[in-house]
Formats: C-alpha cells, structure tokens, sequence
C-alpha cells in the first residue's frame, strides 16, 4: 500500500527537478504536475498552489520573465480544466497544451511583438515549433506521472 500523499508530492518533486536536467523548450512536467494535483488533492488551494509553486522554485532558479503573470495564468486555466474534467484522458492533456500555447504566447505577443494583429501572427507562428514540444512534453509527463496514479487508485493500492 502505498500512502497518497507521498506518492504524489514524490512525483510531483521528481517534475520540478526535471526542469533542471537539459531538455527542448517547453517540454516540462508543469501541465502533468496541474492535471495531477488536480485529482490527487481535495483541496482547492493546494491544487492551485501546487503547479504555482512548482514553477517559482524552478523560475528562481532557471530565471525570471515578462510573461510570467500569462504562464502563470495558463496553469491555473489547466488546473481549472483538470478540476472540471471527470478524468484526466489526452484530450484534457491536448487542450491543456492547446491553452498553454494560447495564453502564453499571448503574453509574448503582449511583450515583445508589436501589438498589431501582424505582430500577432507572427508570434503565433514562430511558436509553432514549441507548441510540437510543449504536446510531446505534456504526453509524456503526463503518461509517467498521471498514469501510475490512476493505476494505483484503480487497484485499491493507494492510502489516504
């Protein structure tokens, strides 16, 4: 049996450290850590918290940006849908990548283009490329961090 709680904040700090280790632009665990304290936790504040605070230890560290009140948003969009969501499936996990683009590039857009519908445009599709790592990156994570723990629950071996 294994205690929830610590499967969960063991998982969810193995994520955090991964920022470190070299990896493509946008291919983290942050969208996996939202979906999962999402239906790991009952409270609402810690769901909230978790993703958030997962991002600024990792930000004081890997430097901060312009455009974090836009990433920071995106999270709390994805953790609301992981809240909303019965499951977590691949399509909550697409659409979670699809708001991160969404919002994110958004916020560069805001503070590096000129804020002109071409300067839009042009920030959209010069993220393509990332928007490809932030979906393989948010699979992946979420395959190795989601996945185990719906296996878990599923076979009665998680405690409270």
């Amino acid at each position: 049996m294994v205690n929830k709680n610590f499967f969960l904040i063991s998982i969810i700090l193995f994520a955090i450290f991964s920022r470190f280790i070299p990896h493509p632009p946008n291919f983290t665990p942050i969208t996996a850590i939202a979906l999962l304290s999402s239906k790991g936790f009952t409270n609402r504040w810690i769901i909230l918290l978790i993703p958030m605070i997962s991002l600024f230890i990792s930000d004081l560290f890997l430097g901060l940006h312009d455009s974090i009140p836009f990433v920071y948003g995106a999270f709390i969009l994805i953790t609301l849908l992981g809240i909303s969501a019965k499951k977590i499936e691949i399509s909550t996990v697409l659409m979670s990548s699809t708001i991160f683009f969404l919002v994110s590039n958004f916020g560069v857009w805001f503070y590096n283009y000129p804020i002109t519908l071409d300067g839009l445009i042009s920030c959209y599709a010069l993220a393509i490329p990332f928007f490809l790592n932030t979906i393989l990156g948010d699979l992946f994570y979420s395959v190795i961090m989601i996945y185990p723990y719906y296996a878990l629950k599923k076979n009665n071996l998680i405690s409270t």
